[in-house]
């Protein structure tokens, strides 16, 4: 039999979606699972995207154009101008999810063997993505004590090597919540200054900041205009998972013609995801608002629930819909595995991502898990008290 590729071997499974097949055994027997690992919004698609899809007038379901709809490109770049991003419709690649975009930039700026530094726990398909362009990916560890912070940027210079290309952050962060501060992204605008690095920045959550402060883009950062490279997602702004529609946003003429080669050797992101996208934009902002404030209301009763179940804990997370927690657990992955498998409360169960397919680092995230509060308060009210009933009895239990 002949062997399959070594890039295969070292492709990771998603910590995300690993244990479905646990979750789908137990939903045969009958039993409810509460789905905390996926970022999967419960909350409804906005009505003028819906009703775009439903009065499509054409006779022929056509190719677009390999980088995306110019009617689209120009709304979404007045889009970005509402926070002060400066592009137009020339600097925008509409991508087949926000996916597609980190995988083009990848392969469009990394030749096999470079290296990206990414502070973790990160997303998980960043490294998925590496491998596909055969780039190395080295990680620095934030800590659950400091909130998931930017480490210091001392520990991004140490890494740094002749092979070094860029640096990949996600703001606000998925898997943490955690939203970098003004200083934070000097440092990294300072870095990439200086060793003239790509800076790959994922910002498909910006919708969902919760500090009060001014939204930070990468794209604000003076000086190093054509080192970003802006990945975006209609998925989690607007609920619309499965429209598969993402944006790569460069200032870069070489990247972009780069980009625009893998685009084309695709032929074409989704037709009618993009016409459900372009019809989003004009979403109206008292929607924006009550999503915003669902998720604030959300995030303050998961945190606060889950820091008075004994031996846990979770920091706040200032943006996104996600959260870490460390669990009183010996081994989280075997944890997430039981609890779909083996325990039930009042006929329900939960399912996690394990925090372990995060890291890199071997060992970290052993006793960690993502939660990701996209189900609403009386779900998350029974989630709670289900994963307070099973830790009670786990026969791996530390403390």
């Amino acid at each position: 039999m002949p062997e399959i590729s070594k890039r295969g071997v070292r492709m990771p499974e998603s910590p995300i979606r690993k244990l479905v097949p646990f979750a789908d055994k137990a939903k045969a027997k009958g039993i409810q699972v509460f789905h905390l690992n996926i970022g999967q919004p419960d909350l409804p698609t906005p009505q003028v995207a819906i009703d775009a899809i439903r009065n499509i007038d054409r006779k022929i379901l056509e190719y677009s154009p390999s980088e995306g709809i110019r009617s689209y490109r120009e709304k979404l770049a007045k889009y970005y101008h509402k926070f002060k991003i400066d592009v137009s419709a020339d600097d925008i690649i509409i991508t087949t999810g926000g996916s597609e975009a980190v995988t083009y930039a990848f392969l469009s700026c990394l030749d096999p063997g470079d290296e990206i530094i990414v502070p973790e726990p990160s997303y998980a398909n960043y490294t998925a993505f590496a491998i596909v362009a055969g780039a190395i990916v080295k990680t620095i560890p934030s800590k659950i004590e400091e909130g998931f912070s930017l480490p210091p940027i001392e520990k991004f210079e140490a890494l740094i090597t002749p092979r070094t290309k860029g640096i990949m952050i996600c703001n606000p962060n998925n898997p943490t919540g955690y939203l970098y501060t003004q200083s934070e992204m000097n440092a990294i605008r300072d870095l990439v200054k200086k060793y003239d690095l790509y800076l790959f920045s994922d910002e498909v959550y910006r919708e969902f900041c919760y500090t009060g402060a001014p939204y930070i883009s990468a794209f604000h950062l003076k000086g190093i205009e054509e080192n970003v490279i802006l990945i975006d997602s209609v998925s989690k702004r607007y609920s619309e998972c499965g429209l598969r529609i993402g944006a790569l946003i460069t200032k870069n003429a070489a990247v972009h013609r780069n980009v625009v080669k893998f685009c084309q050797a695709r032929l074409s992101p989704p037709l009618i995801g993009q016409i459900a996208a372009e019809a989003s934009l004009d979403t109206p902002d008292d929607y924006m608002l009550e999503v915003y404030n669902e998720y604030v209301m959300r995030r303050n009763f998961l945190i606060d629930g889950l820091n008075r179940i004994r031996g846990v804990y979770s920091p706040i997370p200032m943006g996104a819909f996600y959260t870490v927690a460390r669990l009183p657990v010996d081994d989280s992955d075997k944890f997430c595995e039981w609890i779909l498998s083996e325990f039930t409360y009042e006929n329900k169960t939960i399912f996690m991502a394990p925090a372990s397919g995060f890291y890199t680092t071997p060992g970290l995230g052993h006793n960690e898990v993502r939660i990701a509060y996209v189900l609403k308060k009386e779900d998350l009210a029974m989630a709670l008290k289900i994963l307070e009933e099973a830790l009670k009895v786990y026969p791996g239990r530390t403390v």
